[in-house]
């Protein structure tokens, strides 16, 4: 009798605790999901809710399954009776994430966001609400303008396109000049990307309605650029020589010189990207310290992968040999890094800023708190880096 009572009251216990378990399960994901900033005009989908979920909703009632498939990981979607496919992600960090739908094996743009270039394709993006936004806000302050500029380029052959920020004071006076800047974005990446994923000129006008940075121009282009020979004769990777520092120095800066009412000297030019924007900056810099004179890497510096020792006389032709030299030419060297980066970048931006510290280069460090090799990383760096320049 004994051992029927415990065996019930066994039974009894464990269904108590896996009705407990189905309980909280079903209650984790917090009910308060509302239409992400970046939607399409009208769409409810995508969603986010206060614990950082992306929940999805498409209609493919032929479909046998559909996915949301965003951080690398895919989160199977539950079908209704109309053919309704719904589900949600794990929490993710705070800031902007590239995303796409799987339909059945064909991964697709969510027809409720808006579309932004990256991951090497038009596809989805979505914002998770990040708490210190506010430097990126919209806001009732002066704005600048985002111009298209479409030139020819006789080196690579083609027809090009760069987008240019002018500061909100540009317009009023006709004899005021300005420094640039010239941003970059990452592999698989374009030149859209500063200014729709990034906010750069939404960043450059809160700060300067601010008076916390100089106002500037900034001059965002592709750096993909390719001479057709080359195209012709990729490495065993597949993957031609770049000419995008010759088309900087030979084609984009005179143009924006010439069109824009810009300061020419070396000390009101800056360059700056991520992180393969970082790599490339960063050389053009190193072989052109007659035109630019600070630099800001985010996300990536020229020894990569990386290194735990660069030899200083060898790394980029020995460019960095003489410390002292630099520290006179060179008026801001900064670099950035998310604390949530994966390998290699914080080995490789380690290794690298050991070798500023052994030849004596002054320069700044900045970590992005909570972020990895993402936006809202590059959009503090941007924050950090502006509000030091040109000063």
């Amino acid at each position: 009798m004994t051992s029927k009572i415990n065996h019930r009251y066994i039974l009894f216990l464990i269904g108590f605790m896996l009705t407990g378990v189905i309980c909280f399960a079903q209650s984790e994901v917090v009910e308060d999901f509302k239409p992400s900033s970046v939607n399409q005009p009208g769409k409810q989908f995508p969603q986010v809710n206060s614990e950082r979920r992306v929940r999805v909703s498409i209609a493919a009632p032929e479909a046998n399954l559909v996915q949301l498939d965003i951080g690398g990981v895919k989160y199977d979607l539950t079908k209704d009776n109309n053919g309704v496919w719904t589900g949600e992600s794990a929490p993710q960090d705070e800031g902007f994430h590239y995303y796409q739908l799987n339909i059945d094996g064909a991964s697709v743009p969510d027809p409720g966001s808006k579309y932004f270039y990256g991951a090497g394709r038009w596809g989805s993006g979505i914002e998770i609400p990040a708490h210190d936004r506010e430097f990126y806000a919209l806001k009732d302050v002066p704005h600048g303008l985002v111009s298209e500029r479409v030139y020819f380029s006789k080196i690579t052959q083609v027809w090009r396109q760069c987008l240019v920020y002018t500061p909100p004071c540009y317009e009023n006076d006709n004899a005021k000049r300005y420094p640039v800047l010239y941003l970059q974005h990452g592999s698989f990446e374009d030149e859209t990307g500063w200014s729709a994923q990034g906010h750069a000129s939404l960043i450059l006008d809160n700060l300067i309605a601010e008076k916390k940075a100089v106002p500037m121009i900034i001059v965002m282009d592709n750096g993909y650029a390719y001479k057709p020979q080359n195209l012709e004769n990729a490495d065993r990777r597949g993957r031609p020589a770049s000419a995008f520092e010759e088309v900087m120095i030979t084609e984009i800066i005179p143009m924006i010189d010439t069109e824009f009412r810009t300061l020419k000297d070396r000390e009101h030019r800056a360059i700056a990207g991520l992180s393969m924007g970082a790599n490339q900056t960063m050389r053009i810099i190193m072989n052109n310290l007659d035109v630019f004179a600070s630099y800001g890497g985010f996300s990536g510096t020229s020894n990569y992968p990386s290194a735990d020792d660069i030899d200083v006389n060898t790394f980029l032709g020995g460019k960095f040999k003489d410390g002292e030299a630099l520290s006179k030419q060179i008026k801001v060297f900064w670099l950035g890094l998310g604390t949530k980066e994966p390998d290699p970048f914080p080995g490789s931006v380690g290794a690298f800023r050991n070798m500023l510290d052994n030849i004596g280069l002054d320069h700044v460090y900045y970590e992005s708190p909570g972020t990895a090799h993402e936006w809202l990383t590059w959009r503090r760096s941007l924050k950090e880096y502006a509000a030091l320049l040109f000063k």
